[in-house]
């Protein structure tokens, strides 16, 4: 990303309320892809099943990755995220495809910038960034998976750390704009990323924004790892984010009394991209796009948010009335940096 990128995202910040995309796998159902759209000449002859490894469709379907980022550019979304949730070696190793992981990150990456063009094209003096996303593994750092070993781990921070530093290096060869760790269930597995990224920046002389979303898990307003989002805060702030924020897990409503504790606490801009509700018997999600924008325009105009968007569930029509809910509406200001020394367990420590 060049300086006049990062410029122009901070200025976008500051004027007005930013638009994430929606969800990617939602799309990507729609499409009723089957077995032969997951393989290409390099895993034509792959032994294991490959339908459902969605990212590896930025290899083997680019056309229908980047139909999906440009419906959402036009839609109204500033900021697309690349088709990388699952693509790190820990991930794609359920698939035996770990070798493809630095190709599946910068193709995804070329793909989603060759949206963004599309569309400052069909727009000119538009700007459409893209966000190399970081999704949180299959596995988790400081729980055991073993309810009779409680002392087992699945994964190191040093597995972490390795992998999201080769996810993190392919996406930046690849152009993104910024990047996005999302739907953390696990600070230390954001911890790890965070330590990989702060070590390429470090070493590369260069350094992207970064946007960092959690995800409650249930009403207990914790994540899966029992931090409450004080604390889940505290133990991220010092990376200065571009953005923390909340998504997954919970629909907006639900979210609510989360966003506006995180919006009170944040020195940087908030984001929300919350489900389109909670899961129906069936697995699917039942608001509409009326009621999503209802819901993230309340968001707004409480002054919790300034980057929004969508995601399980949600479509380009969601993102359209979420965009057209938010139009005009002014911009929340971060709160100002505190030199309060605030610590985090499970729960949040200042010492005044």
């Amino acid at each position: 990303m060049s300086l006049e990128r990062t410029t122009a995202l901070n200025t976008l910040g500051r004027e007005r309320i930013a638009v994430l995309d929606g969800a990617m796998g939602t799309m990507i159902q729609e499409r009723n892809l089957t077995e032969s759209d997951f393989r290409n000449d390099v895993v034509r002859n792959h032994p294991r099943d490959l339908k459902g490894n969605n990212d590896l469709l930025c290899l083997t379907r680019p056309d229908v990755i980047e139909d999906i980022h440009f419906q959402y550019y036009a839609a109204g979304a500033d900021i697309a995220t690349t088709n990388t949730f699952s693509s790190t070696t820990i991930a794609q190793a359920d698939y035996a495809l770990e070798h493809l992981v630095p190709g599946l990150n910068q193709a995804a990456a070329e793909v989603a910038l060759r949206a963004a063009r599309r569309a400052e094209a069909a727009t000119p003096g538009r700007r459409c960034f893209v966000a190399g996303g970081l999704g949180p593994t299959n596995r988790t750092a400081s729980m055991s998976p073993d309810v009779n070993r409680p002392d087992y781990r699945a994964v190191t921070f040093d597995q972490l750390a390795f992998a999201y530093r080769e996810q993190v290096e392919a996406l930046i060869a690849g152009g993104v704009d910024l990047l996005l760790i999302e739907t953390i269930f696990d600070t230390l597995n954001a911890k790890a990323a965070l330590f990989a990224i702060e070590g390429l920046f470090e070493e590369t002389g260069r350094r992207l924004p970064v946007m960092i979303s959690v995800t409650i898990t249930d009403a207990s307003g914790r994540t899966l790892s029992g931090q409450t989002i004080a604390a889940f805060y505290h133990s991220i702030r010092h990376a200065r984010p571009f953005s923390v924020g909340i998504n997954c897990a919970l629909g907006g409503k639900q979210m609510r009394p989360y966003l506006e504790e995180l919006a009170m606490l944040a020195e940087c801009l908030v984001s929300c991209h919350p489900n389109a509700g909670l899961p129906n018997a069936f697995g699917g999600y039942d608001e509409t796009p009326a009621d999503m924008a209802g819901i993230i325009g309340d968001f707004a105009r409480a002054g919790f948010v300034n980057i929004v968007g969508g995601c399980c569930g949600s479509t380009p029509a969601h993102i359209r009335a979420i965009a057209a809910a938010v139009r005009g509406v002014p911009v929340r200001t971060p709160r100002e940096h505190s030199s309060t020394l605030r610590l985090s367990g499970l729960e949040p420590l200042l010492i005044a």
